[in-house]
């Protein structure tokens, strides 16, 4: 089998992210917060090294929202019947959104109070 060309390699991915985007609403809900963090990052004028961790962690959490999703899917195709140990996977996936969700809230917390009191 031939790789793809990195245009189309590049095509493949935006499209699984507008799949994201159509389909699942957490991500939806995710986006939304990335949009409030990249308008209080100009708008409290933060440090270099704050908007970094913020962003990093904003694209952490829709990282890890995708990794969750593909492992459902994933799942829901190679067993479609409930099973609990289908459950457990998905479970354990969606502790790791959960988990780099907890650290985002953190991390903005610990950088937003600084520019907020």
């Amino acid at each position: 089998m031939r790789k793809p060309s990195v245009t189309r390699s590049f095509q493949n991915a935006l499209t699984g992210i507008w799949l994201m985007l159509k389909s699942e609403r957490n991500f939806q809900l995710e986006i939304i917060a990335l949009v409030i963090n990249l308008f209080l990052i100009i708008y409290l004028k933060l440090s270099t090294v704050d908007t970094a961790l913020i962003l990093m962690v904003s694209f952490g959490v829709l990282s890890a929202e995708i990794f969750n999703t593909a492992i459902e899917k994933i799942c829901d195709f190679i067993h479609p019947q409930f099973d609990k140990r289908i459950g457990f996977i998905k479970d354990i996936s969606a502790a790791a959104v959960i988990v780099m969700a907890i650290l985002s809230v953190l991390v903005g917390v610990s950088v937003y109070w600084k520019y907020l009191f």
